[in-house]
């Protein structure tokens, strides 16, 4: 006897609200330096670990500037590159 194949049910993807502006864009930064460590540290979340766009809401362009200026930063010494000792 053929057995019944079963459908998937398709997953129904969440709309979010209004996507937010870069704020690299609206304040025309063209150059993020790697020593500006205060800015950088708001990229970076409480792990070490840099942020993604969709939580930044910087742009595409930006965010490859940004995860460079990090790794510049990281490799010299300025940022950790693991935050504290966590369990």
């Amino acid at each position: 006897m053929p057995r019944a194949r079963r459908r998937k049910k398709k997953k129904i993807r969440k709309v979010f609200g209004r996507k937010r502006p870069c704020k690299f864009c609206i304040t025309k930064i063209d150059v993020v330096d790697y020593k500006n460590s205060t800015l950088l540290t708001r990229f970076v979340n409480d792990r070490g670990k840099i942020a993604p766009r969709r939580i930044t809401g910087t742009c595409a362009r930006h965010q490859r500037i940004l995860v460079r200026a990090i790794k510049r930063a990281r490799y010299i010494g300025l940022l950790p590159f693991v935050r504290e000792h966590y369990r």
